[in-house]
């Protein structure tokens, strides 16, 4: 009769609670070994020793005894030492299985050797799955000779009832069954045991993944907050010295340099809560999020420059080549790159520095170069690069580029970036 599908769900939590339980029994036996192996060894004797033991070994009667009419009786205490020899090195069948077979072949034979049968005999067979499943497995083959023996034994003292080769087919087929039944039971935990070591590798990889992408989001709103927030404040900064000083000779001008600082601020703030939206939709998902703006592009290398004009500084920029079909990620690179280079000529450089700013594009390569007629000197502490510079760099990097910065051949300071926009370029 097929099993229905409410039948098969009903069983579900019945699957569970076996799994759950034998979790705990392999726990329970993880902590305490001993007390499986002596359950055993109990199990064992009050199934097959404790029968000989009360009919002691007689031979008479009808039935399955025939088969002991032409056996030897042995008395009470000879059955005793065999069957402790038999099932007593079973509580070593785990911990040490190549001694506890080894123990209990040498018994077996010594048994069979003296024409004496016991039910006891049983702790071979487990002993050889025992062996199968926790011994080596270089150690089989000389158990499975072993086996092979005592079996070859047993069929010679039974050929007067039974034939030999009947007897060696049953007792090999049954000692084949228990080598086969330890070997797949080994298999099989050294599957789960690979498997769970897969499972425990891979949650290790993603963590470490996460780890990672964590730490390259970190790094890269680290250079995003640090473009905006330092090439701003460096304008608003120059903005206000220009203002505090204009304030007395030509206020009108002082009027103007606070417009273009609450314009400038006005911007800073767009921005930093672009960036902030775009971290906040990170963690609660896009519902109800901030409406935000594209990335800033080449086309915006115009509205920075007169930021910068505005701050006192002249700046001619120029353009080569086909920049408005650049990717979206090149041309922000290309846009931070320029707006850390004018930065730095903002902190640098006095009123009435002129700035060449271009941005060429010839082939798969585009180059960038910000040149000024301020001091060659930039102030800063020795040996040690401005996080700017080390910005700069790890944008170009990303596209294979590479970034240069010092003192210019005519006077003045010097940027050139130059990026790769063969497609993987970034990759080598």
């Amino acid at each position: 009769m097929p099993v229905t599908s409410d039948e098969l769900s009903g069983m579900g939590p019945l699957v569970a609670r076996l799994s759950r339980g034998g979790q705990r029994l392999r726990q329970a036996d993880r902590a305490h070994p001993w007390v499986l192996d002596t359950a055993v060894v109990i199990v064992v004797f009050l199934m097959f020793c404790l029968p000989d033991l009360i009919h002691g070994g007689a031979d008479d009667g009808d039935g399955p005894r025939r088969f002991r009419l032409a056996l030897t009786r042995l008395p009470l205490a000879g059955m005793l030492v065999l069957q402790a020899g038999l099932v007593l090195p079973l509580l070593w069948r785990r911990r040490k299985p190549a001694v506890a077979f080894g123990v209990i072949a040498a018994v077996f034979v010594l048994q069979w050797s003296l024409g004496a049968a016991l039910r006891a005999d049983i702790a071979l067979f487990i002993a050889l799955y025992s062996m199968a499943l926790h011994g080596r497995l270089r150690q089989l083959p000389w158990a499975c000779a072993a086996m092979a023996g005592a079996m070859a034994l047993v069929a010679v003292r039974a050929s007067s009832s039974v034939s030999v080769w009947d007897a060696l087919f049953f007792l090999l087929s049954t000692a084949t069954a228990a080598l086969a039944l330890g070997l797949v039971v080994r298999i099989r935990r050294a599957q789960l045991a690979g498997l769970r070591e897969r499972a425990a590798r891979l949650e290790t990889e993603r963590d470490q993944r996460s780890r990672l992408a964590t730490a390259t989001e970190r790094t890269r709103v680290a250079r995003e907050m640090h473009d905006i927030v330092g090439h701003n404040l460096s304008v608003i900064i120059t903005l206000a010295d220009a203002g505090a000083y204009a304030t007395d000779t030509a206020p009108e001008r002082g009027k103007e340099a606070l417009q273009l600082i609450g314009d400038t601020g006005r911007q800073a703030l767009g921005e930093l809560r672009r960036v902030l939206g775009v971290l906040r939709e990170a963690v609660d998902g896009p519902p109800g999020g901030p409406e935000l703006s594209p990335q800033p592009g080449i086309a915006d290398v115009d509205a920075l420059c007169a930021t910068v004009r505005a701050a006192g500084l002249e700046v001619v920029y120029r353009t080569s080549g086909d920049v408005d079909a650049l990717d979206g990620g090149v041309q922000l690179t290309v846009y931070r790159i320029v707006q850390e280079a004018l930065t730095n000529t903002m902190k640098h450089a006095a009123d009435g520095t002129r700035v060449h700013l271009a941005v060429v594009v010839t082939g798969d390569r585009l180059r960038i170069r910000v040149q000024d007629t301020g001091p060659a000197a930039r102030p800063g502490p020795p040996n040690e690069e401005g996080h700017g510079l080390v910005g700069m760099r790890e944008r170009a990097a990303l596209y294979g580029g590479t970034v240069s910065a010092g003192p210019a051949g005519g006077g003045g300071w010097s940027v050139e970036a130059v990026l790769d926009l063969t497609p993987g370029g970034g990759d080598r």
